[in-house]
Order: C-alpha cells, then structure tokens, then sequence
C-alpha cells in the first residue's frame, strides 16, 4: 500500500503501462516537457523520450486524427484533452472514426486509444474549463467510457484502459486529482466495467460516479449522525453501464437517488433512473430523485458552487424520499 493523490496515481498507472508495452503512447498539448496542465504526465517525456510523450499542436482533431493512423501501425496511444471544454473540436473525429471504425471493417481494424478527458467543476475555472459531457460519449455506439473518482481505481483503470483494444473514453475528476488515497500495487484490480458499492446502508441507495461519489460519501457520513443510513455506489463505467449491484441495492433500501454533476436533462440520471424503474418497480417506496447540475451553460466560477451538487442538497433529496 502507498498513499498518492489521484493525479500522482494516473501518473504511476501510465508509468507502468508505459514500461510494459513499448507500442503505448501518449500526445497531447503541454503532456511532454510541462507534464501537463495538471502535471498528470509530470517526468514521463524525460523517463520515455520525444517520441512516446508527444507535445502536440493546439488541435485537438489533429490529435485523433493522428491517433487513429498510429493505431493502423499497431500503436496505443493515450491522448490527453487538456481540458473538457477543449474536446468538440475533436468530436467528430471521436463519434464519426474512432467509435465507429471497428464495426466498419467487420471487426478488422482494432482502436485502442484512451482520450484522458479531466472534467466537472469545483476548480474556479473560465468558460470552457468546467463541463460534464459524458453523456454526449456515452450515448455514442462504439464507444467505452469510464470514470475514476479515488487514487488507487485511478491507477488500476488506466492500465485496464490502455490494454483494452476498444475506444475508451476516461474521464477524470479535476476537483479531485489532489486527493490523497490508498493505493494498492499488489492487490487484484476490480474489472474495469463494473460497479462498486463502497459504503453499504440499509435506508436508501445514493448512485454517483467521478467527483460525486466523495461527495455521496460525505454526505452519507452526515446522515448517519442522524441515524439515516445510507448506501453509496460508485458506477466508475458510464458505458456499459453495470447495474446490477444497484438493482440489488435498491431492492433492499426501496429508495433509489442518482448524483451527477451533468445537466439534469438527458443525463446519465435520467437512463440510471428509467433502468431502476423498470427492473425494480415494485421494490420503491419513492421515485427515484436526481441531485445533478442545472440545464444552463456552466456557470462563472464565482458561482459554480451553487451549481454544484454538494452535501446540503443530497440530503434534502434524501429526506424527500425518504418522506414520500
């Protein structure tokens, strides 16, 4: 066991990942001699060279594009989105190549590539430094996107991701990439798309991923003062979805609330809940709630902690299921 924060145990994952298969690589813009905006790729062009640690143009659709010819060569690359806001230009590449190519050529043409995308709120960035697009790639045919939200699934999952030969989209919590945590180099990794209930409760199911789920632990810890006990699960795939450890969950505590980030309209909370309803109707004492952000633009950092979900709304929505 080593304790790292988040960045610094993606850090180690690529490391390992890296050292362990010479056709893996990374590109991005600043990844190389500045180890990146948040210093996740810190040392690595130093330790691997120029011509694994690829400081890119300001073009994000020359990076994929650029990525998918290096895949034909039998390459893996990990490319870093400097930030969320940053990746629609490279967008159409990602929906209309990268998720789609391996269904074209009838399984022929493998894609390999990992898209690090640092994403969500509570850093006090300007516009297009803060938003939640998950969605948008999860809905995507083709695509496999996952979510980290502690160090040592931080460090397990970027290496899972790296050795999948299918696209993957990885999205990484920036609010929480200096959270120290527990990391276990020896231990055996959970399977990459799967969930994961990481506190049990008996009162009501809260249903988080990425930044949220620390918040839903927290949340949790304060309920408990009020003898509500609560249990969290952390999704960390977004597609596939795994759900069957909710569906288990919510037919114990009958009460079923999903926290994310994203708008609330056609968010991830929105097929999490139709899923919960469909499978365990008769199992609900209430509706399933969502605690998400609002259907606006992301917000000027000065109030982006009233878009924010955060504890006092969680427990508001759980004490409105709880009373139904």
């Amino acid at each position: 066991m080593t304790k790292l924060p988040l960045s610094k145990a993606l850090n180690a994952g690529l490391r390992a990942a890296m050292e362990g298969d010479d056709k893996v690589l990374i590109m991005g813009e600043d990844v190389g001699r500045l180890g990146g905006v948040f210093r996740v790729t810190d040392g690595l062009q130093k330790d691997f060279g120029e011509s694994r640690v690829i400081d890119a143009p300001l073009s994000e659709a020359g990076i994929l594009g650029t990525a998918i010819g290096m895949t034909f060569r039998g390459y893996r690359p990990v490319l870093e989105i400097q930030f969320d806001g940053f990746v629609y230009p490279a967008y159409d590449q990602i929906v209309s190549q990268v998720a789609k190519l391996h269904f074209r050529s009838k399984g022929k043409v493998k894609m390999p590539i990992v898209i690090r995308i640092p994403f969500g709120g509570g850093i006090g960035a300007v516009e297009h430094h803060s938003e939640s697009p998950e969605a948008q790639f999860a809905l995507t045919a083709g695509l496999k996107v996952v979510s980290c939200s502690n160090a040592n699934d931080a460090f397990w999952m970027i290496q899972q991701a790296i050795a999948s030969d299918d696209p993957i989209v990885f999205m990484e919590p920036k609010r929480r990439y200096w959270d120290q945590g527990e990391v276990d180099l020896d231990s055996e990794p959970a399977l990459l798309h799967s969930s994961r209930v990481c506190r049990e409760g008996t009162d009501a199911t809260l249903i988080a991923y990425g930044p949220m789920v620390k918040t839903c632990l927290e949340s949790a810890d304060a309920a408990a003062e009020d003898g509500i006990s609560l249990e969290v699960i952390d999704l960390r795939t977004l597609s596939p979805l795994d759900l069957d450890p909710v569906f288990e969950s919510v037919r114990k505590t009958g009460h079923a609330l999903v926290v994310h980030e994203a708008a609330r309209t056609l968010g991830l909370g929105a097929e999490i809940s139709a899923r919960i309803t469909e499978k365990c109707f008769f199992n609900l004492e209430a509706p399933v709630m969502r605690v998400t952000g609002y259907d606006i633009p992301y917000p000027p950092s000065r109030i982006e902690e009233e878009f924010l979900p955060g504890l006092d709304r969680v427990l508001d929505a759980v004490d409105r299921s709880l009373a139904f």
